[in-house]
């Protein structure tokens, strides 16, 4: 027994997803084939896509952030989480990931629920601030490129209403992030980005050890 958070062997991981993963089949088909790309460990892992939904579902979101579509399993889970007339906005810059994805939210029927927008996220982020949607999102989810984390931070909280939510993925970066002679670029930019976010006291905050390590931020 231990006070600790315990770690996953390979046995012990197995066994959660046995009695705790209820993966669609259109999310487990969309993970396959993401498998077979040679970036496919961007991808979620379904435990954490599963974990997104249901604090979806839990704060009855009807509008999200997807900031880093890749190949779509975060949006496709979050979509499938809303209720009719929920809307995930997707911020990538990738045609060919992002065509991927929107297969899949055909195939899944949720398509209506994605506005999917094809530019350099922060243009997107800054451009709906513009027009006047700071704090009508219930939720964002971050998962792009590590070294604007800070930025992307600070455009979804302006755009989140008061009670709404941000997750941000990899923030454990394989361990990289407490290992004092790791001092390349994005692990520095993750280590600097989770002390700014812990100082932080426009949010409350938990870092859950979720696959690669998922910081929830709750706007006050």
């Amino acid at each position: 027994m231990t006070k600790k958070t315990i770690g996953l062997d390979d046995r012990l991981y197995q066994y959660l997803h046995e009695i705790s993963l209820r993966e669609p089949e259109i999310l487990q088909k969309l993970r396959d084939e993401t498998e077979e790309l040679p970036m496919s460990v961007m991808q979620v892992s379904p435990e954490q896509g599963q974990f997104m939904g249901f604090l979806v579902r839990l704060m009855g979101a009807k509008k999200t952030l997807d900031i880093g579509v890749f190949t779509g399993y975060s949006s496709l889970a979050v979509a499938l989480a809303l209720p009719p007339g929920g809307k995930v906005v997707g911020c990538d810059t990738s045609e060919e990931y992002t065509a991927i994805a929107r297969r899949y939210w055909q195939d899944a029927g949720v398509e209506d629920k994605v506005d999917l927008y094809l530019a350099p996220a922060l243009e997107t982020l800054d451009r709906l601030i513009e027009e006047g949607q700071g704090g009508t999102f219930d939720f964002a989810f971050i998962d792009a490129d590590k070294n604007n984390y800070g930025n992307y931070f600070d455009r979804a909280l302006e755009l989140l209403r008061p009670g709404g939510l941000i997750a941000v993925d990899n923030v454990l970066w394989s361990g990289k992030v407490a290992e004092p002679d790791e001092q390349d670029n994005l692990t520095t930019a993750i280590r600097n980005f989770n002390q700014r976010v812990y100082s932080d006291e426009r949010v409350d905050i938990s870092l859950v050890p979720i696959a690669d390590g998922l910081t929830l931020a709750l706007k006050r």
